[in-house]
């Protein structure tokens, strides 16, 4: 016998005989299954019991579903959410940039924003300034009760409370980005503006997409909370229905299902946000 045919022999590991008959099983997961078909069972005696309640009302909820007190109120709550969203997003943009600054009078108000505007429980900030009118009567020689009313307030109310954490968000995004991106383009001789808007912005929309998203879903519900100053928004216009009827679960029902419905459909378009921003990188693999 050959060396050539000792090292092979000596290489080659001490395979039985009977191993081409073998199989490769896959381990059992009897728990995972047995909690699966638990959580199955669960899901669906509850599914089950909601359809078959009569307490429900289900007839009463559709019949309620698309009145034209309903839609109006949604159509209100949906205006709400976008003007929030949008203005305090701006806001949040141009106090994340002062948070970024190198002056400390700038950084410091950033900071004193957000800290006192997330102290304040979103309530106690809308009945305050609903209420304003007890501290500032008059403001340019304008009362104050005709300047701001249930709606405006409301706007501004959310408008700053979002603002404080659009800021976060936004100042967290851009932190987000490498500062070598930063220092290439500079080096490439890019305008502070292109740098801005062609490296650092669509980098940190990876990070600011995400959290943005849960404010806006979070924000379209959290307008439910006006109904205390009484805008008419969705959950006011069906409490104002079933002060009448008193049928109160199923008009709630159908405020439910109108929150369920938006909140799936913003929900379907923030993955595909992700999803866009994240192209070229792990994650959109």
């Amino acid at each position: 016998m050959s060396s050539d045919t000792l090292a092979k022999a000596a290489a080659a590991p001490d395979i039985p005989e009977h191993a081409a008959d073998l199989r490769i099983v896959p381990q059992r997961r009897v728990g995972q299954w047995t909690a699966a078909v638990a959580v199955l069972v669960l899901l669906a005696l509850a599914v089950n019991s909601v359809l078959r309640n009569d307490a429900f009302q289900w007839d009463v909820v559709a019949e309620y579903f698309t009145t034209a007190a309903v839609l109006r109120g949604l159509w209100l709550t949906l205006w709400l959410t976008a003007v929030v969203m949008a203005l305090g997003f701006v806001l949040g943009a141009l106090l994340a940039a002062a948070r970024l600054s190198s002056n400390p009078v700038l950084r410091s108000v950033s900071w004193g924003y957000v800290w006192l505007f997330r102290s304040i429980p979103i309530l106690v900030q809308l009945l305050l300034w609903f209420n304003i009118g007890a501290l500032y009567p008059q403001i340019l020689g304008v009362r104050t009760v005709d300047l701001l009313g249930p709606v405006t307030v409301a706007v501004i109310g959310l408008t700053l409370h979002e603002a404080a954490y659009a800021a976060e968000v936004v100042r967290g995004g851009i932190l987000s980005v490498d500062r070598g991106q930063i220092e290439a383009a500079q080096a490439l001789g890019l305008s502070r503006w292109r740098r801005w808007w062609r490296i650092v912005l669509p980098q940190a929309m990876r990070s600011i997409v995400p959290p943005a998203g849960n404010m806006l879903i979070g924000t379209l519900k959290g307008t439910s909370i006006v109904s205390v100053i009484a805008v008419q928004d969705l959950l006011y216009s069906v409490q104002l229905v079933y002060h009448r009827t008193y049928e109160v679960i199923p008009l709630l029902m159908v405020a439910t299902v109108w929150y369920t419905l938006v909140t799936s459909v913003l929900g379907v378009g923030q993955y595909y946000l992700e999803r866009h921003y994240a192209r070229g990188s792990e994650r959109s693999r």
